[in-house]
């Protein structure tokens, strides 16, 4: 399964180490991970909504990190997935045992 991952990355110092921590977990339940933090450096807000939105529609479902509701961009993920019927889980329920 294709499985986007979204949380809070403007203003935490340690967002990569985060992503990277739930996309190795999701990756060991033998799912391909679209990580939206290994983006470069450099790009503006629109740049990285629109790239992220891409990476969306092309996963199966969106993951959602504990701190997504702290994250203007990841809530508009969220609403996006809402709105066209995305399926959507939070990470702890999955890193949890839980099934997608």
């Amino acid at each position: 399964m294709k499985i986007y991952i979204a949380g809070k990355i403007a203003g935490d110092k340690r967002y990569r180490a985060k992503f990277r921590e739930a996309a190795k977990s999701l990756e060991a339940m033998g799912h391909v991970v679209l990580n939206p933090a290994t983006l470069p450096d450099g790009l503006n807000d629109r740049d990285y909504m629109q790239i992220a939105l891409a990476m969306l529609n092309a996963a199966d479902v969106a993951v959602f990190l504990p701190d997504y509701q702290e994250s203007k961009g990841a809530m508009v993920e969220w609403a996006y997935c809402q709105r066209i019927g995305k399926d959507c889980a939070l990470y702890m329920d999955v890193a949890g045992g839980g099934r997608l």
